[in-house]
């Protein structure tokens, strides 16, 4: 597998014959044709290839009408989803396409997205739910009739995750979370340093999965909750370069903190965290044993910062303390912007 498991590939290099199309082309009349005119047109699809493909998204920008769909869609600039599949296995992929397709929403600022699905792919719709995707109305082609499920830019539930990539920044604390760089990439691939050559971003759920799990010796965590942010702020591997090497790398919104003691065992801790934690077992293990890490932050990773404003940036422009200990760093309303405009965040990611 190559540096990144999930490409963006022209589709003449994507092999039609896979047998992960076989569903699709049973499903949709004519995918074959679709296929091959995509090709001709030199036209581009994220793909995950692994001894075969096993996850494949198409988006494409639309300006249209269309009255197949009922409610009929009126004419605007919006992003479809064409095609979205992953073969389940285990490691949460369909997340991180997930998060590709609002990603390109917002990054590329359309009113909304929508995709069509059929009923039967309850998990996927279930996903899709989760993160801010609503039920419209339904599509008819000659495949049937799909659901149609539509996320809209500028709705504000007031809710983590239907809110999702968007921060709520008004009366949520704001702190910076120090990640060692051996767990950082792992954990948030879209923050990948371009110095990190040799680093692998690999199809595991730590990596894929929007919800992330951190342990921690902080000791000052159980004062943030749920809706509170998190700024990512990635250690150098040059303990003398920390000036230069020491970066502000992503955003990400608190969805619970807990307290290794409130596990009643192993097990249950084990639970909590497998999915979602950067750490292997046999890490856990010992952090469950020797209790050196008490507190588990879970969060969103919500924004990867197109700039990653250094140590010195976060001193000189930022305003923030030098002398304190950055291990998680209580921030000021004023620091937080600061640093949101260090990382050229765009607006359309910030409820004010």
């Amino acid at each position: 597998m190559g540096m990144n498991a999930i490409k963006k590939e022209n589709f003449r290099e994507i092999d039609l014959g896979d047998a992960f199309f076989n569903s699709l082309k049973a499903d949709y009349p004519g995918f074959e044709k679709w296929f091959l005119k995509k090709t001709q047109n030199k036209e581009f699809a994220y793909v995950l290839n692994d001894d075969g493909i096993q996850g494949f998204l198409y988006l494409k920008e639309e300006n249209e009408e269309d009255s197949s769909i009922s409610p009929a869609f009126e004419m605007k600039r919006r992003l479809k989803v064409g095609t979205f599949k992953v073969n389940p296995h285990g490691t949460m992929l369909g997340e991180r396409f997930v998060k590709i397709i609002i990603d390109e929403m917002y990054r590329n600022s359309f009113e909304e997205t929508y995709v069509t699905i059929f009923s039967r792919h309850k998990e996927l719709i279930d996903l899709l739910t989760k993160y801010g995707f609503q039920y419209y109305g339904e599509k008819k082609s000659t495949a049937g009739v799909e659901n149609v499920y539509i996320k809209y830019a500028d709705i504000k539930f007031n809710d983590i995750f239907l809110d999702y990539p968007k921060i709520n920044i008004k009366g949520n604390k704001k702190f910076l979370l120090s990640i060692w760089p051996k767990f950082h990439t792992r954990m948030f691939p879209d923050s990948k340093l371009k110095t990190e050559k040799e680093h692998c971003i690999k199809d595991i759920s730590s990596t894929n999965s929007i919800e992330k799990i951190y342990l921690s010796g902080a000791f000052n965590l159980d004062e943030y909750k749920k809706g509170d942010i998190v700024v990512i702020y990635r250690t150098s591997d040059n303990h003398g370069r920390a000036w230069y090497e020491s970066v502000a790398t992503s955003i990400c919104v608190v969805e619970e903190i807990k307290h290794i003691s409130e596990f009643q065992s192993y097990n249950d801790f084990l639970k909590y965290c497998i999915k979602y934690s950067v750490f292997k077992e046999d890490e856990l293990k010992d952090f469950w044993i020797n209790k050196k890490y008490p507190y588990l932050i879970k969060m969103l990773y919500n924004i990867a910062l197109n700039k990653r404003p250094i140590r010195k940036q976060l001193i000189e422009d930022a305003g923030l303390d030098v002398s304190k200990h950055w291990v998680a760093l209580s921030l000021t309303d004023e620091e937080f912007l600061k640093i949101l405009e260090l990382g050229e965040v765009n607006e359309s990611f910030i409820i004010y």
